[in-house]
């Protein structure tokens, strides 16, 4: 069975942005997971060079849109480069295959009776390259990009999507492929059966207003319109429409046996869902598997957007602390299919927390002690019964089912607790004091073994997400592997080779300095009151607020009164307590582990004077969901359990939740 993954194709009427990035990292880690499978993957990312947005910014500058066209596209190829993105093609629609394609499809679909001429119309947003209904704009505004529609008439070829509704309803119900639903998660699903059962309209294919596109085929003056010409790359990259379609047929077959993934932002599902199916119906083609619809990165509580101008470049992160740490922000910090805040705050957090301290210093220990004990090479003895097998079994289980299963973010915590797991195991071992009193034992052996296998398994399961990274843990680990080299069997306990030489080095991933870091930012870029960070402090660790109110030893004034938008800023859920234990060398702080939905997490409050460990195990508490995380006596918390404060005592209250509302349910 063959896969083939895609990214949108992108416009290149500027600079690529965190956004891209995102979309192409999800696609690359997913395309890197499969292959280390040892299955057929084919990878496709590329640039949308067509269009009204080009063609605004050609004349803007008083240049032809190729130009445009030619000085963006590198910036995208040159920029996966950097990232190690391993995309198999690069397509950009101004190439002559493209063409060739496009005009095949329209031939298709002419031949199927479904194109028409007709007048046309109605309310046009240039940055998403689409009609609006009056109904669905925003104070006369695009509800994307919140820049003002242009109403538009012309004479247009129409394609007559409302004859597809039924069917597409039933590819809703059904899928393209039984078993796998059309559109993933289920909430996109449920938009795009909703959006088809009001009712679909004929769809304008082509454009007279504009001069930069595909001449339309038979109707001179028309170009065809950007997102008909613009999906069909998913084909024309095969050969669709040449004299050589050995590709269509082996990665875009006939039957069950393949696996087409559209990998998307929600902003363009609809495109993807509804149009794209639908042009493949009436040109008589096999339909993609699945698209799989991600959320946005949000700058300012606002999508990043080119066109609105709130976009982060990853230049500057990239420059200060690598590649490999940036894709592990992104592919780890959001839920995927959920929007998510991106912050240098919030990636410095996760920095220092996931690869300074929960990757790089482990390593850095276990190398060292195991390089000290045994003459700078592995343990000469395997241990195959321990606590560290035991945890890395369980976790390679999860990290290939959140895989399979589009969740990134839930592969990602299983490599966070099986180096946890084995950062504990060292520490409660403690084989630098072992080594002094006994010397150099089988048990100090095996111990290494353990800690130093543990290692070796989990950068293996890092090398779909940060793949440069991994390669230099197993090298440092004596089992030199590039990520393109490893296969299912190095999932395996016991690959570790017995006296190889070990080679300790640098840290990996210096811990951040955030105050020199911002230091520094703001010598480049002046800090204002509009663009300094909020709290560039938090990411060094500091103290967060109390998870407890505290009460004040008078009346305070009445607060200041707040609007509905900044209330529904907080993301409060629904929780159910797991775990619960008591903070050593702590009065106050209780640890615990709480579902959220399908999501497990750790948050640390102040609630231990008032609660212990065995009162709180399956209690239903309100949380807030959506706090940067901030470590608590070295515990990271990512959340915070509201509570009331009691008059006098101020001892704290949890908020209570009826025992039969799900965990995940949204208080509002």
């Amino acid at each position: 069975m063959s896969r083939y993954f895609t990214t949108p194709i992108y416009y290149v009427n500027d600079r690529p942005h965190i956004g891209h990035l995102y979309t192409t990292l999800v696609t690359d880690t997913l395309t890197r997971f499969h292959r280390l499978q040892g299955e057929d993957v084919r990878f496709l990312t590329g640039t949308d060079e067509h269009g009204q947005k080009i063609e605004k910014v050609a004349k803007r500058e008083g240049v032809a849109p190729i130009d445009v066209a030619d000085r963006h596209a590198p910036t995208f190829r040159d920029l996966w480069k950097r990232f190690g993105v391993a995309n198999d093609d690069f397509i950009r629609t101004t190439e002559p295959r493209h063409r060739i394609g496009v005009t095949e499809l329209i031939r298709r679909l002419e031949a199927a009776g479904d194109l028409y001429v007709a007048g046309h119309e109605g309310w046009y947003c240039v940055g998403c390259e689409a009609f609006y209904p009056e109904k669905d704009l925003e104070g006369g505004k695009c509800p994307t990009h919140g820049t003002a529609a242009e109403w538009q008439k012309e004479e247009n070829v129409f394609f007559r999507l409302s004859k597809y509704q039924d069917r597409l309803l039933e590819l809703y119900e059904k899928g393209s492929v039984p078993g796998i639903p059309f559109v993933f998660p289920e909430t996109r699903l449920n938009e795009v059966r909703s959006f088809v059962s009001a009712g679909l309209k004929d769809l304008s294919v082509s454009r007279t207003a504009i001069e930069w596109g595909i001449p339309f085929p038979g109707h001179p003056g028309h170009v065809v319109y950007v997102w008909l010409d613009a999906l069909t790359n998913y084909l024309t990259a095969l050969g669709f429409g040449s004299s050589d379609e050995e590709l269509v047929a082996r990665y875009w077959p006939e039957g069950d046996e393949r696996r087409v993934t559209h990998l998307v932002g929600k902003d363009i599902l609809r495109f993807h869902a509804v149009f794209w199916p639908a042009f493949l119906m009436s040109a008589g083609l096999p339909l993609p598997t699945q698209v799989v619809s991600h959320g946005f990165w949000l700058k300012d509580q606002r999508k990043m957007s080119k066109s609105v101008g709130n976009v982060v470049r990853p230049d500057a992160l990239v420059d200060a602390f690598g590649v490999d740490a940036l894709r592990w922000h992104l592919i780890s910090e959001m839920s995927f299919g959920q929007d998510a805040s991106f912050s240098d705050e919030a990636f410095l957090v996760r920095y220092n927390s996931d690869l300074a301290n929960g990757l790089g210093n482990t390593l850095s220990r276990a190398v060292r002690m195991a390089s000290d004990a045994f003459g700078a090479a592995t343990p000469g003895e395997r241990c195959d019964d321990n606590d560290v097998k035991r945890v890395a079994e369980e976790a390679v289980a999860t990290w290939d089912a959140a895989f399979r299963g589009c969740r990134l973010h839930e592969a990602a915590e299983a490599i966070r607790t099986l180096l946890g797991a084995i950062d504990g195991y060292i520490t409660a071992k403690e084989p630098w004091k072992r080594v002094k009193a006994e010397g150099v034992t089988p048990a100090l052996h095996r111990i290494h073994f353990n800690a130093l296998e543990g290692l070796r398994i989990a950068a293996v399961m890092l090398a779909p997400i940060a793949p440069g990274a991994s390669a230099e843990v197993l090298r440092r680990l004596g089992t030199p592997k590039s990520a393109e080299e490893l296969r299912p069997s190095d999932l395996a306990w016991g690959g570790l080779p017995l006296g190889a030489p070990l080679a300790p080095a640098a840290p990996l991933f210096p811990r951040a300095d955030a105050k020199a870091y911002f230091a520094e930012l703001a010598k480049e870029s002046p800090v204002t009151e509009e663009t300094k960070p909020v709290a560039a402090e938090v990411p060094a660790a500091a103290p967060a607020a109390p998870a407890v109110p505290v009460p004040a030893a008078a009346p305070a004034a009445e607060p200041a009164r707040i609007s509905i938008e900044e209330f529904f800023k907080a993301d409060l859920r629904v929780a159910e307590i797991i775990a619960a234990e008591k903070v050593e060398k702590s009065k106050k702080l209780m640890k615990m582990r709480v579902r959220i939905g399908e999501e497990e997490r750790t948050i640390v409050a102040g609630i231990a004077t008032a609660y212990t460990g065995e009162q709180l195990v399956g209690r239903k508490v309100v949380v807030v969901a959506n706090l940067l995380p901030a470590k608590l006596m070295g515990i990271e918390s990512n959340g915070m359990v509201l509570a009331a404060s009691l008059p006098g005592t101020g001892e704290p209250s949890l908020l209570a939740v009826d025992p039969s509302v799900p965990s995940g349910t949204k208080v509002k």
